[in-house]
């Protein structure tokens, strides 16, 4: 992205992030203010989803991470995680054509292996369909828990030194990051979180060590592109040090 890029419908230059992750929350909220069950607040933040990949698209983002499911969402309600899984599963029966179409790669982060033989063979055929794509990088975190991210790769670490395939003093930043499921990717530049909370809920924390954060009251099912532009450009406002001292 050059530096001189600018955001829709705005003639100042930005500061494009490379990598935005986004922790959609407010779904059942959303949902209860209207009288409406959380299966509704889950459909609408579905759609919203949908903004967000394009608002990224536009913007000229490469890679966006979105946490849509995570491993302690396995403890709501049967109907509520039923509902979730059903609607993984239209998303994934239905617009794989549409991110090939559009060059977007999607990528699943998490457990997977939590999931029906069905949905795993869709989040499959989902991955191959898409894996020459270079528009967007799309990844979505499903049962995915940072801490237990982090957990299976230090276990994959130490067994790799058990197996003398790895020295003790070759065990760094890098070695270890290449046992996540992030592995190859860029660490965010970005975390937005809506709904008011201000938490990172389990969510990409060994990746977020220097990410910029950015806190947005509205509930997901509203978000949209605007909402999107306003964080880019309030990341593009920021200084960014890296924890080194400036002045």
């Amino acid at each position: 992205m050059p530096d001189d890029a600018r955001l829709p419908g705005s003639s100042a230059p930005a500061r494009i992030p490379v990598h935005v992750a986004i922790i959609m929350d407010g779904n059942r909220r959303w949902a209860q203010r209207r009288g409406q069950p959380a299966a509704f607040g889950h459909r609408a933040g579905a759609e919203a989803a949908r903004r967000a990949i394009e608002a990224a698209g536009r913007a000229g983002v490469r890679w966006l991470t979105l946490f849509a499911f995570s491993s302690e969402n396995w403890q709501r309600p049967q109907d509520e995680v039923q509902e979730l899984t059903g609607l993984l599963r239209y998303y994934l029966n239905h617009e794989i054509d549409h991110f090939a179409r559009e060059g977007v790669r999607l990528r699943i982060i998490g457990d997977r292996a939590r999931f029906g033989e069905e949905l795993r063979r869709l989040i499959d055929r989902g991955e191959e369909r898409t894996a020459h794509n270079t528009a967007l990088n799309l990844n979505v975190a499903l049962s995915y828990g940072a801490r237990a991210e982090i957990l299976a790769a230090a276990r994959a670490v130490a067994a790799a030194v058990a197996r003398g395939d790895l020295a003790p003093e070759e065990v760094n930043e890098a070695a270890f990051s290449r046992h996540l499921t992030t592995a190859g990717m860029p660490d965010p530049d970005l975390i937005i979180r809506t709904s008011g909370e201000q938490r990172l809920s389990n969510f990409l924390l060994w990746q977020a060590a220097y990410a910029e954060f950015i806190f947005q009251p509205v509930l997901w099912p509203d978000f949209d592109a605007t909402h999107f532009h306003a964080a880019i450009e309030s990341f593009g406002a920021r200084e960014r040090r890296y924890g080194a001292r400036v002045g």
